[in-house]
């Protein structure tokens, strides 16, 4: 090959890498204003509604059940009139010395139980409702000789409606019914002598169960998709420095 064209071929050749080896300036852009991230709250977390665990009988606690009579099948009571009474028996609802609180029986509300007041004469019981709840009705099957009244307490969300019942005389039994906007509440009362129950209140279990429920909806629902994403603040123009950018 001729040298002169061998030198000719070589001088594109290293032109192409001193072209390759010289760095290119970015074009100059108005750069976006730096802006301090701000750490977000973190979102209320859902409450999680479980059901209680049973244990598991274990290998050592496997034994045979021991033989028991079986009872016999009780038939049903050909009189109305007596399965009505059963019935209204097993429905009946005493009170219990770990139900007080203080001086206030404590029953954990049941839908139809018939629930048993116990009262004196001379002598006022209160029947405390939810807070909240309004009274529609109070409705007593002796009105001649159970004075029935009702007042309220507290304020705003906290309003309760106290039904106040008292006897004229010991020995005597009747019955209650109540209905507010949200449940109805069946009571038998009883007057005695000494026997006096000073306030009774209920617990809602449902009413807990229904709250949890609804706070975790609320918190699912509340759940962003994407934390913190905003269009309107996406920023792309920044220089990127460095000895080696």
């Amino acid at each position: 090959m001729n040298p002169s064209l061998r030198l000719y071929a070589f001088v594109p050749f290293v032109c192409a890498l001193v072209g390759c080896a010289t760095p290119r300036k970015p074009p100059a852009i108005t750069l976006d204003e730096v802006v301090q991230a701000q750490p977000l709250p973190e979102p209320a977390k859902p409450v999680e509604v479980v059901a209680v665990p049973e244990p598991l009988p274990l290998p050592g606690q496997l034994k045979p059940a021991p033989v028991l009579d079986v009872p016999a099948v009780v038939p049903e009571p050909a009189d109305e009139r007596v399965r009505v009474s059963l019935a209204n028996e097993e429905a009946r609802v005493a009170p219990t010395r770990e139900g007080y609180v203080n001086a206030i029986q404590v029953w954990p509300f049941t839908e139809g139980a018939l629930y048993q007041v116990y009262a004196s004469p001379g002598r006022v019981t209160v029947i405390s409702l939810q807070p909240g709840e309004e009274l529609m009705t109070v409705a007593a099957g002796d009105t001649v000789r159970w004075i029935v009244g009702d007042t309220s307490s507290g304020a705003g969300d906290e309003l309760r409606v106290n039904v106040l019942v008292k006897p004229v005389r010991s020995g005597l039994k009747t019955n209650l019914v109540i209905t507010t906007s949200r449940r109805t509440y069946l009571i038998e009362l009883t007057s005695t002598d000494k026997a006096w129950m000073a306030s009774i209140s209920w617990d809602y279990p449902r009413d807990r169960m229904l709250a949890l429920q609804r706070q975790a909806q609320t918190a699912q629902s509340a759940v962003p998709v994407e934390t913190g994403l905003s269009l309107e603040r996406i920023r792309f123009r920044y220089a990127i420095g460095g000895s080696n950018p």
